[in-house]
């Protein structure tokens, strides 16, 4: 038995147009992988997702899957049972073919010149044409990154949209939240099956911004671990009120300056009965020790004259984000200025599929620090012991 797209979007078989779109928009921001951990389990539900709203989006495609189903669909022609015909092998639109032959009382073309059928489009392609090509990568996140911008895998993964996804991690969030994009997209019938369609975003006409974007101010060390940040937020209602409330951000280590995280319709309400989008936009604050370029952390190290000069292979502490204490080894022979020193692995996490697995490295620069006065005798030593 084949899948039931319009249970699967929660709507009846009489849907229009917008009611798909409104359904889609609520099922995929639930079922993101990126707001549930990259599990396996919502990556195939936010396939299935993907699928029905490809198909029911489209008023041809949708035809046929009401009168033969998703088998019927995908096969290019009626299950056995469902009649055909020997000579039948495949619908218009899905396999090309000159020879046709009418069904009666179908309001489509039947193709007998090869096998063919629907091939569902890549679920992360129509996610982010659907909310304007903004495509976590975050939430990075959520950003949804960030980042949101981490490319959704083939498989359904990808960044944090509805508890981050992210245009570097543009991260939707429905409630409380996910990544983003733009207003409901048109789309123009037949998205191409196994391609792909080209849809675009229109944005809605209004004279009023449909959005309001506030900073999210963040430390270097809740970026590296990260963190849940409960932020009270007021809006305007038509009626003149204003109306607080709290929203929740779970913060995913890796998550980059840019990162965007949305609550869709939480801001100010609108004289067309709309409400505008909270945004949230990831601002890194400055740490003492670290500077973050990338997915890396940079730190500068400061030594006397006399032991870069010396060497001596002696050893430095660093505190890592997380508490740890790192020895750093001082490079033998004479440091330069400026001379770096590589420890792999100790850098910010690094976001993929929604999850974490490595990290970028610590780049430790050596600063030498000369000294601001020399005694006579002194001088004359430097002299001797150099020329």
């Amino acid at each position: 038995m084949g899948a039931d797209y319009y249970k699967l979007l929660g709507i009846d078989k009489d849907a229009d147009e917008a009611k798909i779109k409104s359904a889609y928009k609520k099922m995929a921001l639930k079922w993101h992988p990126d707001r549930n951990g990259g599990s396996e389990q919502a990556s195939q539900k936010f396939k299935e997702i993907s699928e029905a709203f490809e198909v029911l989006s489209d008023k041809n495609k949708r035809a046929v899957y009401d009168q033969f189903g998703e088998e019927g669909l995908k096969n290019g022609g009626p299950t056995p049972g469902q009649g055909g015909g020997p000579g039948f092998s495949g619908f218009s639109g899905f396999s090309g073919g000159p020879s046709t032959q009418s069904r009666p009382g179908a309001s489509f073309t039947f193709t007998s010149s090869g096998p063919g059928g629907f091939s569902a489009s890549d679920p992360n392609t129509i996610f982010e044409q659907f909310f304007g090509g903004s495509g976590f990568g975050g939430f990075s996140g959520m950003g949804m990154d960030n980042g949101m911008r981490g490319g959704m895998g083939g498989g359904g993964a990808g960044r944090r949209r509805t508890a981050p996804h992210t245009h570097d991690d543009d991260v939707d969030m429905d409630s409380p939240f996910s990544s983003f994009g733009g207003g409901f997209g048109s789309m123009p019938g037949g998205m191409g099956g196994g391609g792909g369609g080209a849809y675009r975003s229109q944005p809605r006409a209004s004279s009023h911004p449909t959005e309001i974007t506030k900073p999210l101010k963040l430390s270097l060390n809740e970026l590296y671990s990260g963190t849940t940040k409960r932020l009270k937020v007021g809006r305007r209602l038509l009626n003149g009120a204003t109306e607080e409330k709290v929203h929740e951000i779970v913060v995913q280590p890796g998550w980059k300056s840019g990162t965007k995280v949305r609550f869709p319709q939480a801001g100010n309400e609108m004289p067309d009965g709309d409400s505008q989008d909270l945004v949230f936009v990831v601002e890194e604050k400055p740490h003492q020790t670290f500077e973050r370029v990338g997915n890396n952390l940079v730190c500068k190290i400061s030594i006397p004259l006399v032991e870069a000069l010396t060497g001596g292979a002696g050893r430095k502490v660093v505190e890592a984000l997380d508490g740890r204490k790192l020895q750093i080894t001082v490079p033998p022979g004479i440091v330069q200025p400026g001379q770096e020193t590589i420890v792999s692995g100790e850098g910010m996490p690094v976001r993929k599929a929604g999850s974490t697995r490595e990290k970028g490295d610590l780049i430790v620069q050596w600063k030498v620090v000369c000294p601001t006065s020399l005694t006579p005798t002194q001088r004359e030593a430097v002299k001797k012991a150099l020329s």
